[in-house]
């Protein structure tokens, strides 16, 4: 089940005749006929003599009762569902109050959310999509005082409400306060904080955090060099992103295209074409390009002229070609040459 939206077997929902075949005509099939064709009194009675005898609904029959209580926008019928699953303490209830949060948080239902389940992760998760921040942080307090250890989504999700909002001063605390040292998480918890500093351009705070990460024993990765280096390229620092890309290499870590565009973007809006292949050279350009870069710093930097060049011209008909960074630079660089050109003669 993807955002509480469940796909219906051949037969049932819509509007017109159903038609099941002879083995389908079973009591849990009879009661989500019901239920997709508004017939909530016959699918309620159903689901109570099926909770209440000594069969137990699969997983996905009490799935496929919630997506219709939640098209029908029947909140209370499907928090009266999870409640009397959870009563039952069936095996899924877990997939089951995963699905309630999806539901209740994609319909913007918070509070009716709170009323039926636990605190945690799910919890961060939704208040950072739909609530304020002051809700968020509220829903990660609580969290914190029920001792369980905050996840890799919800960090994503708290970080991208704190960058949709530009709040990176908060966004640096948060990370602090989970605690930069866990290593379960990989880079996640330095790469945002670097991002946090990047994105207003503090320079000496970005360095110094970025030492700060090796002497803790975490190994640079490629969003942590291409943060780096997108600040660098916006900020014109021409040798200071040289030598990130002589530690890149250093450390063996791959460009992809973001790693392309900064040294590019930068030489080319500074006049350094001529002087381009002395920073590529120093990069490994054969390979087919890529963009592994964590999407989360797209959010705060954009993409720049060439990487967004390349991802078009690779979505286009010549994308059956065998692509390099090498030709997309090559291809790029006359593009630019001839639009100069076009404008000198004119």
């Amino acid at each position: 089940m993807v955002g509480c939206r469940i796909r219906k077997r051949g037969g049932v929902g819509g509007s017109g005749d159903v038609e099941l075949a002879p083995g389908e005509m079973t009591m849990p099939s009879l009661m989500l006929l019901y239920a997709d064709k508004a017939l909530f009194s016959e699918s309620r009675a159903l689901w109570l003599e099926i909770i209440n005898s000594s069969v137990v609904p699969g997983a996905e029959v009490v799935l496929r009762l919630m997506d219709a209580y939640l098209r029908a926008g029947q909140f209370d019928e499907l928090a009266r569902v999870v409640r009397e699953v959870a009563s039952r303490d069936y095996e899924f209830c877990a997939e089951i109050y995963s699905a309630a949060v999806s539901c209740f948080g994609s319909a913007g239902k918070l509070a009716m959310m709170e009323t039926i389940l636990p605190d945690g992760n799910a919890f961060v998760e939704y208040y950072s999509a739909f609530g304020s921040l002051s809700d968020m942080e509220t829903a990660y307090g609580r969290l914190k005082r029920s001792r369980l250890l905050i996840e890799r989504g919800a960090i994503r999700s708290m970080a991208r409400a704190y960058i949709s909002k530009r709040k990176f001063y908060l966004l640096g605390e948060f990370l602090r306060d989970v605690g930069l040292g866990r290593r379960n998480v990989g880079n996640l918890l330095w790469n945002l904080l670097l991002l946090s500093y990047a994105a207003n351009f503090k320079m000496k705070s970005l360095q110094r955090a970025f030492l700060e990460m090796a002497e803790a024993g975490f190994s640079p990765d490629l969003t942590t060099f291409n943060i780096r280096a997108l600040a660098f390229s916006r900020m014109c620092m021409v040798w200071d992103l040289h030598l990130s890309v002589e530690h890149m290499a250093h450390q063996r870590v791959l460009p992809d295209l973001v790693t392309c565009g900064c040294v590019v973007d930068l030489f080319l809006e500074r006049r350094l074409g001529r002087n381009l292949s002395f920073v590529l050279r120093k990069m490994d350009l054969n390979g087919p390009p890529r963009v592994s870069t964590d999407p989360l710093v797209f959010e705060v930097f954009g993409k720049g002229d060439f990487h967004s060049s390349a991802e078009a011209l690779l979505e286009s008909k010549h994308r059956r070609r065998n692509w390099a960074y090498s030709s997309l630079i090559s291809m790029y660089l006359k593009k630019q040459y001839r639009s100069n050109q076009v404008i000198w003669n004119y």
